[in-house]
């Protein structure tokens, strides 16, 4: 039973996945379906957490938008995200970043790593 529900999963999971972690400024490219219309949105904010593996694999991105904070998880294999661009690559020694949901202004930002 095991090895069939592997099977089912590893032929969910997409090809290749952008590089991105906890800390990191992105870029998510998401499908909305309006109707019988389809466009691609984009949310930008801070990767806050990323829990699970292989396909049940889910990110948590936060942005400040109208002075009010707004998360929102995707599942990383989930058709419905386009792709996952990072604009910004954070320095961080936590793996889920709750602290900043208190913070607001500069105190909220996470800094720049330098590659």
């Amino acid at each position: 039973m095991n090895e069939i529900i592997r099977k089912i999963e590893e032929e969910q999971l997409k090809a290749s996945v952008d590089k991105f972690s906890v800390g990191d400024t992105v870029r998510v490219h998401a499908k909305i379906k309006e109707g019988n219309r389809e466009r691609i949105q984009i949310f930008e904010g801070t990767v806050m957490k990323r829990q699970n593996g292989g396909v049940r694999e889910t990110f948590t991105v936060r942005k400040i938008s109208g002075g009010v904070g707004v998360e929102k998880s995707w599942p990383l294999h989930s058709p419905n995200v386009e792709r996952i661009e990072v604009v910004r690559y954070g320095k961080v020694r936590r793996a889920k970043l709750n602290y900043l949901r208190e913070r607001t202004g500069k105190a909220a930002k996470v800094k720049e790593l330098v590659r």
